[in-house]
């Protein structure tokens, strides 16, 4: 059984469906995003990878979270789309506030303008990350409560055995 259902009640399922849609939405957001904007930054380069390649990869992990979430809801796919969520509100803000400058391969990324898409980017990763985190914490305490109540021993339910 899929650890989003292990939950006993339907408000506990309806939580967990309701945190996995905004996940998939935020990493969508994301993904649409940095597509959108790929073609636009493939002139800042260094002689291996543009700023547009990272942007599709990043567009590649976004997809592929979102799908192994809605396809496969359990605890580790919840965690890759925190860190994929997660990682790309790092790279926001770092390049935002920050001019890091050339790292190895990486094209030196510092933007400090911010622009609708950036805003948008940056406001479905952080809700995607919030709602992978909260949906990691969610489906581990089912996992437990679960594991729990099976090895539990059973109580009787009769009336007491008077000897």
């Amino acid at each position: 059984m899929s650890e989003i259902y292990l939950g006993t009640t339907r408000r506990d399922r309806i939580v967990a469906e309701v945190l996995m849609a905004v996940v998939i939405a935020g990493l969508a957001i994301d993904a649409y995003v940095h597509l959108h904007l790929a073609s636009a930054f493939d002139g800042i380069r260094t002689s291996s990878i543009s700023q547009g390649d990272l942007f599709r990869v990043e567009a590649g992990l976004a997809i592929v979270a979102a799908v192994a979430l809605a396809l496969r809801p359990r605890r580790y796919t919840a965690a890759f789309a925190f860190l994929v969520a997660a990682g790309g509100v790092f790279a926001v803000l770092l390049y935002q506030y920050v001019n890091v400058g050339k790292i190895g391969p990486l094209p030196n990324m510092y933007d400090p303008f911010w622009s609708t898409e950036k805003a948008l980017s940056l406001i479905g990763e952080a809700a995607a990350a919030l709602a992978a985190l909260w949906l990691v914490a969610v489906m581990h305490r089912r996992v437990r409560q679960a594991k729990h109540s099976s090895t539990a021993p059973s109580t009787p339910t009769g009336p007491p055995v008077v000897a």
